[in-house]
């Protein structure tokens, strides 16, 4: 009887378990399936990075959210790459997968360039890679035959209906280690990618002036520069000529066919001006401004050139007259009529002799062209390489209430500065720098303004332009930007020395190193056009975390032992454990 009651209460037992596992088990089911119905419908993702890696800015997301039709992209990271560009793909693929989380319009694919065995066709396929606008990058890459060049084209072709951009992730920078250059590649993804998305989807692009008839740079020096705004922005060189009714906003443009009105242009650039500006021309920039205008200014405040140094061994660099200091100046800077020596310096090639029939170049620093660093942590110059200078100026600031002054490039921290008239000769390439006189801090060449500037022409109208009422005068801006640069050779491309076909913006055909000026000065503009969005993106950091390489090479076998042998501990030990409550738990 014992017995029976016995079978009887262990077989309700089992019973009574498994009804209990089978409703917990139904549980999660239901629990599951509400769980897909809610998020169906509530859209969210935890980032649990410690620098957010994947969780996108708002700007982004607004990006995305806005898109009406399929955005492709092809991504020509694909193929047998070393560990650092196996990174940057896997970044690239996680980010535009989560690119695809917030809009079902964004497609990508990855796609090998080299993956034809026939040379010709890889050429082929090169060559119209270069002519969309993606640049190579040659790797040596080890294979089983030994080390081999290959070369790779670590961006990427975006379409959108019939537009086509291109798109570079490479970030290289002077002095930068590969590592941390391919870390600062893919911390710039979300910015670039959520950036030619923006431009490729743009409807109607925004409209630049380049202000010409005071001397500033021509097409031809300016060549690259525009070509590249071109892709993105509507271009047109203006001579303002004191035309006061340059001022009145008209929507088509006139019937020459090109709209010279400034107040249609979304920013204006002056390049380098040798020629005073006259009270008229002033006026109208100032207006401009005062109705919310943006402008990228580059001026020389000191003249000076290579073109003397090539017929004699000196020349002088002497103050140069605009006359737009005192406007400068009321909106709230003030260019230094002096030069900035830095032993961190581009190189200039001098010949010293001759070789078997051909002249011996031989590359000396050159201490009047400063490499200039970010000033700041200002998004527009983060992670930028460093930008050459040419004979170029400090910059002061000056108290202006309402302004935001933010600093964006100067000089090391081994800076020397000339006051003019200045003495400048090649006879300084003959020598060792004295460290002792080279001793200024770094010195700002390039200020960002913003806020709402007071009109130079408040309470002293001139008699040339008092009749220009009509234009709707006003004493104070809107709230407006602009960038001052005490450089006007910044935008200046070099010339093929036996073609003669202009080269890309920043790229020294002597040392055969590409600068940051094209980076810099898009992101200017950019900026300037369309705010601190996108651009803001750039602010975040991520962190390179590297191995140890000494303690790599030291505790080789101890990690290799860690990581392979205590797994396969762990997982015994913890069957035995299993098995011993197991047996334990039955038996009693």
């Amino acid at each position: 009887m014992v017995k029976n009651n016995t079978e009887k209460h262990s077989g309700s037992s089992r019973a009574n378990s498994l009804r209990t596992a089978l409703s917990e088990f139904g549980i999660v089911i239901v629990l599951i399936i509400l769980l897909n119905i809610i998020g169906s419908f509530v859209f969210t993702r935890i980032d649990l990075t410690s620098e957010k890696r994947y969780t996108l800015s708002k700007a982004t997301r607004d990006i995305l959210t806005q898109l009406d039709d399929y955005v492709y992209f092809r991504v020509y990271l694909e193929g047998d790459f070393p560990a650092g560009f196996k990174k940057l793909r896997r970044e690239t693929r996680e980010m535009l997968d989560e690119f695809r989380a917030y809009s079902k319009f964004v497609e990508y694919k990855f796609v090998n360039p080299s993956e034809s065995t026939d040379e010709q066709d890889r050429q082929a396929t090169y060559q119209l890679l270069v002519e969309a606008g993606l640049n190579p990058t040659d790797l040596q890459v080890r294979t089983n035959e030994g080390m081999k060049n290959q070369l790779i084209f670590p961006g990427a072709l975006v379409n959108y209906r019939d537009k086509e951009l291109a798109v570079d992730f490479l970030e290289t920078q002077l002095n930068m280690s590969p590592e941390a250059a391919l870390n600062a590649s893919a911390q710039n993804l979300e910015y670039k990618l959520a950036d030619i998305i923006n431009k490729v989807t743009r409807l109607q692009q925004p409209a630049i002036a380049l202000i010409e008839g005071h001397g500033e740079l021509d097409e031809d020096h300016l060549y690259d520069f525009t070509q590249t705004l071109l892709q993105n922005y509507r271009i047109d060189f203006i001579t303002l000529n004191g035309r006061l009714n340059a001022l009145t906003r008209r929507t088509e443009p006139d019937k020459s066919g090109r709209s010279d009105i400034l107040l249609n242009y979304d920013a204006i650039v002056i390049a380098q001006p040798q020629q005073p500006f006259d009270e008229k021309d002033k006026f109208i920039l100032d207006q401009y401004i005062m109705h919310g205008g943006k402008v990228l200014w580059m001026i020389d405040p000191v003249k000076a050139s290579m073109d003397s140094l090539k017929t004699a061994e000196s020349t002088v660099g002497v103050d140069l007259n605009v006359n737009l200091d005192d406007q400068l100046f009321k909106y709230g800077v003030r260019l230094n009529k002096n030069l900035l020596l830095d032993l961190n310096a581009a190189a200039l090639g001098i010949r010293t002799g001759e070789s078997g029939g051909r002249p011996q170049i031989d590359f000396f620093r050159w201490y009047y062209f400063p490499l200039l660093e970010a000033a700041s942590g200002h998004p527009m110059v983060r992670n930028m390489n460093a930008v050459k200078a040419e004979f170029v100026s400090s910059i002061d600031t000056v108290i202006r209430e309402g302004i935001r002054k933010t600093p964006l490039l100067k000089t090391s921290g081994y800076t020397r500065i000339a006051g003019t008239p200045a003495l400048i000769s090649l006879t300084l390439l003959q020598s060792d720098p004295d460290p002792r006189v080279f001793n200024r801090s770094g010195q700002t060449a390039a200020w960002l303004l913003e806020g709402k500037f007071p009109s130079l022409y408040a309470n002293r109208m001139p008699a040339e332009i008092s009749t220009s009422g009509e234009i709707g005068f006003k004493e104070e801006s809107k709230p407006t930007a602009m960038i001052v640069i005490a450089d006007g050779d910044m935008a200046r491309n070099q010339f093929h020395l036996q073609q003669g076909y202009p080269l890309p913006l920043g790229y020294d055909q002597y040392t055969r190193q590409t600068f940051g000026n094209k980076n810099f000065l898009l992101n200017a503009v950019s900026y300037l056009v369309e705010g601190e969005g996108l651009i803001s993106i750039r602010s975040r950091e991520l962190k390179l975390r590297l191995l140890n390489a000494n303690k790599v090479s030291a505790q080789r076998l101890q990690w290799q032992l860690f990581n392979t042998v205590l797994p396969v501990l762990f997982i015994l030990l913890s069957g035995l454990l299993f098995a011993w409550l197991r047996k334990k738990r039955f038996t009693r």
